[in-house]
C-alpha cells in the first residue's frame, strides 16, 4: 500500500523553473498554489465576506469521510431520517415530529432543537433518500408493524 507524502514550504522568493524541475525530478508533484495580498480597507465600510469557491451544503444524512475525498453516511442523521420516515407513514403532524425528535434529544446540525419548520425543510431530503433508507430486511419487518395504522380515517 502506498502512502502520500506532503510538504508545505513557506515562499520567501518566487520559485524558479530550475527549482520546480528539481522537485519534479525528485518525484514531487505540484498540487496547489495559494496566493495572498494586502488590500486597503477604508474606514467604516462593512467588510465583504470572501467568496467561497465550490462550497455547498452537505446533504443531511451525510458527512465528509475520513479521507476527505467523498461523503459517507452519518449514522445519527441517517437514524433521524429513518425515524422521520416512520412518522410520515404514520401521518404524524410536523409539530409532533419535532416534539418526538426533541424528546429523544436529537438536534439539528447546528445543535438547536427541532421545530415544525425545520422538519418541513428536511422533507425534500427525506424524499431523496427514502428509497435507499426504506429498503432491505429491516424496513420489511418494520413495515409489518406500521401496516396497522389506519389510513385516512
Amino acid at each position: 500500500m502506498k502512502k502520500i507524502d506532503r510538504i508545505r514550504e513557506k515562499v520567501t522568493i518566487l520559485p524558479t523553473s530550475v527549482y520546480l524541475s528539481k522537485m519534479h525530478d525528485a518525484g514531487w508533484s505540484l498540487v496547489a498554489l495559494e496566493w495572498e495580498r494586502e488590500i486597503e480597507v477604508s474606514g467604516k465600510q462593512p467588510e465583504e465576506p470572501a467568496p467561497e469557491l465550490g462550497s455547498e451544503e452537505i446533504p443531511f444524512g451525510l458527512r465528509i469521510a475520513a479521507d476527505c475525498r467523498h461523503l459517507e453516511d452519518d449514522p445519527l442523521e441517517t437514524h433521524t431520517l429513518k425515524f422521520l420516515g416512520e412518522m410520515i407513514v404514520q401521518d404524524i403532524s410536523f409539530n409532533s415530529m419535532a416534539d418526538a425528535l426533541n424528546i429523544r434529544e436529537y438536534r439539528t446540525r447546528d445543535g438547536h432543537p427541532w421545530s415544525a419548520a425545520k422538519v418541513f425543510k428536511l422533507i425534500p431530503r427525506l424524499i431523496e433518500v427514502a428509497p435507499r433508507l426504506l429498503s432491505g430486511t429491516e424496513w420489511e419487518s418494520r413495515k409489518q408493524q406500521l401496516s396497522k395504522v389506519t389510513w385516512n380515517s
